[in-house]
């Protein structure tokens, strides 16, 4: 009995955990904004155990922070912690790139280049949220395809914590025409399955990321 009420807890635990990640990720819970635990409970239907406990696995992940006397909070992350995420991110995202050259399928070969071609569209129509799920998407199924769990999980975890900083990024004029050359060169890098290729256009992706983060904030600074 003891060990069914502890998976249901843990079980509890995860689900909150990912509806606060998730809420932190589409933009419903914004940097520096408190985190009440009643309040979440309510929200997601769970015990202040299980709040407590998913806020404590968030604040191991960095997602958020507790403030002595004060509760927990999303945490804000800096400019320049951004790029160093994004650094990280290079060399993870580089070799899901190369893993994914080496094992994609026919099929999947399809449907990375599928995803290609709607972000041209997304481009040409100047649907710059539209672009923006579909550079997400690519992204998570390039991941896939490598098959490299842990690296998923931990480019997982660095995209919750950026996501403030890749908002500002896709709204930035000029930024989808600028990335999308960069994403079909990992597409077809990927498809010819040649992971230096694939390694090497991520890569320079990520600095262009990079790149325009300085950017941005340069022109933001008064």
């Amino acid at each position: 009995m003891s060990d069914k009420i502890g998976d249901n807890l843990g079980a509890a635990v995860r689900d909150v955990a990912e509806g606060i990640r998730e809420a932190i990720l589409s933009g419903e819970f914004v940097p520096n904004q408190r985190l009440i635990e009643a309040d979440l409970s309510e929200q997601f239907a769970a015990s202040r155990a299980s709040v407590r406990a998913a806020l404590l696995e968030l604040a191991n992940e960095g997602l958020i922070e507790r403030v002595q006397n004060r509760g927990a909070r999303v945490r804000a992350v800096s400019l320049a912690e951004a790029v160093e995420i994004t650094e990280v991110r290079m060399v993870i995202e580089g070799l899901c790139a190369a893993k994914a050259a080496e094992r994609v399928t026919e099929r999947e070969a399809a449907g990375l280049r599928a995803i290609g071609a709607e972000m041209g569209d997304a481009v040409s129509s100047g649907d710059v949220l539209g672009y923006s799920r579909l550079n997400e998407r690519l992204h998570r199924r390039v991941r896939e395809i490598s098959g490299q769990r842990t690296a998923a999980e931990v480019l997982e975890r660095l995209r919750a914590q950026n996501v403030r900083h890749q908002f500002r990024l896709a709204m930035h004029p000029g930024r989808p025409q600028e990335s999308l050359p960069q994403h079909l060169e990992i597409i077809e890098a990927v498809c010819a399955r040649d992971p230096a290729a694939a390694e090497r256009a991520a890569r320079t992706h990520l600095r262009s990321v990079i790149e325009t983060l300085a950017e941005i904030d340069r022109r933001r600074t008064p």
